[in-house]
């Protein structure tokens, strides 16, 4: 199944979309909580939790003095400015 648009709100995925996005960029589905999900990229790692009406990102180790930045999306941003906000890192 296609996604829509990158520029439709992500609230208008259905979420196997929306899983199937995540996937796509690396992300890995943490099998005992569904709604959490973890990326490695080279310079960074983060857990995504999928919220009632944001997604949360925790960016771990990548504050000042090596303590997680937390930063938190709402789900009318579209797919592409969540793509470009989370996965760019910290």
């Amino acid at each position: 199944m296609p996604l829509p648009p990158a520029d439709t709100p992500l609230y208008n995925h259905p979420l196997p979309e929306i899983e199937q996005w995540l996937i796509s960029q690396g992300c890995q589905q943490d099998r005992n909580n569904l709604h959490r999900w973890y990326v490695q990229k080279p310079a960074w790692e983060a857990e995504i939790v999928m919220d009632v009406d944001s997604i949360a990102v925790r960016y771990i180790g990548a504050g000042e003095n090596g303590q997680d930045l937390v930063r938190s999306f709402k789900y009318s941003l579209s797919r592409r400015d969540l793509e470009e906000a989370i996965f760019v890192g910290p």
